[in-house]
């Protein structure tokens, strides 16, 4: 077997002054540049295989982008789109690729004109350049995240802020990979946390991830790109006591996530030869019975006139489901999402196009034979927050999405048929490295 063959590139992907900026309203625009948004590509190829991971620093990337995006990357450089992940990086202070009832719609001339054909700019540089690598990997614990369901003595019922006995995984992963002269060429950092650190501002920026990108950029002389985790459940662990904030609390928790990155490549002791293998495969949801058609109609009062967030994802999802029984479709049994798993070493990055609550990426690591299992979330279209059974009584906002997200929601247990599809897809991908 041939040495893994690595390239790296890099385009910058900042919007114009003036955009709107995608998280909590659509009417926040942009009034200045705090850092610049990138586009980042991991381009992998061995024995014929070939794969790309992309980290792009914007909030989510919206199904119909995604696939535009992918499809176009097959048609230049003929890598299929179940070979690719595109993920992103979640940072509330940028543009919108993401298009959602009572958020704002994609911005089409922004994607047009810059993220796409940066995207696929990015991608170019990193296939034709192509060099032998070794890897390195190392784990180690950050206090960057914290759960954010937050629960106060005066009900039993989540707020959004900081819940310090809440579930969240604290292991930071930094690889980092070496030519054959010893000279490192790039670094990936893991971690799940969302990039809100900022708050409502109206400054475009990476969030608290972009100062930890720049300080194992200058450690290691290297581009280096974050992919977020789990994160459905965890927010920057900030000192205010919240989980939104302003570019003060952005600076202060960028140093702590940048030291702890640096920190955690210090003591990446070996680089050895690696192979690589790549799988796609489909994870099947299954899906409640739509609601009532007439409870659909009068819940539908409650969101008459204009509204925003998350009350016009609920008025959405009443609509559709009225819209259905008056079209005579169906119930639908599943909610089909793809998923690829891109082998590295002992690394699987493991796409998923929800915001996964933490959980979900632990179980499915002790699941598996694998030393390393990278849980992506926000990659490869973008189908809401997704879940743990046990937060459903509890209600709060990433229930509310994985409730009023689609026409029909998905079972109450819907975290354990992806937990056990995913390790399913791990073991299938072990076998499949073994036999090639």
């Amino acid at each position: 077997m041939n040495k893994l063959l690595f390239g790296v590139g890099r385009e910058i992907i900042t919007p114009e002054v003036g955009c709107t900026l995608m998280g909590y309203r659509p009417d926040l625009y942009s009034t200045c540049v705090e850092d610049d948004l990138t586009a980042t590509a991991f381009y992998f190829e061995q024995d014929g295989k070939k794969a790309l991971a992309i980290s792009a620093t914007v909030a989510c990337i919206c199904t119909e982008l995604s696939e535009e995006i992918l499809s176009e990357i097959k048609a230049r450089f003929g890598i299929p789109k179940t070979d690719c992940i595109l993920a992103a990086i979640h940072t509330h202070s940028g543009p919108k690729t993401q298009g959602l009832e009572g958020w704002g719609d994609v911005d089409r001339e922004y994607c047009d004109s810059i993220f796409i054909p940066k995207i696929l700019s990015a991608v170019e540089t990193a296939i034709n350049n192509p060099k032998p690598v070794k890897m390195g990997v190392s784990v180690g614990k950050s206090l960057v995240g914290i759960n954010r369901r937050e629960l106060t003595h005066t009900r039993n019922r989540v707020n959004l802020g900081q819940n310090p006995w809440g579930c969240f995984n604290p292991d930071m992963t930094v690889i980092s990979f070496k030519d054959n002269d010893d000279n490192i060429v790039a670094n990936i950092i893991h971690y799940a946390a969302h990039c809100t650190a900022a708050g409502a501002n109206t400054e475009i920026t990476r969030d608290w991830a972009g100062l930890m990108i720049d300080a194992l950029e200058e450690k290691s002389g290297a581009i280096t790109a974050f992919f977020n985790g789990c994160a459905g459940d965890v927010g920057p662990r900030l000192s205010n006591g919240k989980t939104t904030g302003d570019l003060t609390y952005v600076k202060e928790l960028g140093k702590i996530a940048g030291d702890d990155a640096v920190r955690i490549f210090n003591t990446i002791s070996e680089y050895e030869d690696i192979d690589f293998s790549v799988l796609s495969k489909d994870i099947n949801i299954p899906l409640k019975a739509r609601i009532p058609y007439e409870t659909a109609v009068e819940e539908l009062k409650k969101y008459e006139g204009n509204v925003i967030n998350i009350d016009a994802l609920k008025k959405n999802h009443f609509e559709r489901v009225k819209l259905s029984y008056e079209n005579n479709e169906r119930d639908e049994e599943f909610l089909t999402v793809r998923q690829t798993l891109i082998k590295i070493g002992d690394v699987v990055l493991l796409s998923s196009p929800f915001e996964l609550f933490s959980e979900i990426g632990m179980r499915i690591s002790k699941g598996c034979d694998v030393k390393h299992v990278l849980s992506l979330s926000y990659a490869n279209v973008n189908e809401g927050y997704f879940v743990t059974e046990d937060q459903l009584v509890r209600e709060g906002y990433e229930v509310n999405c994985y409730r009023f997200w689609h026409k029909q929601s998905p079972v109450d247990d819907g975290d354990l048929h992806f937990i056990q599809a995913s390790v399913a897809n791990i073991n299938e991908l072990i076998k499949k490295y073994e036999t090639e």
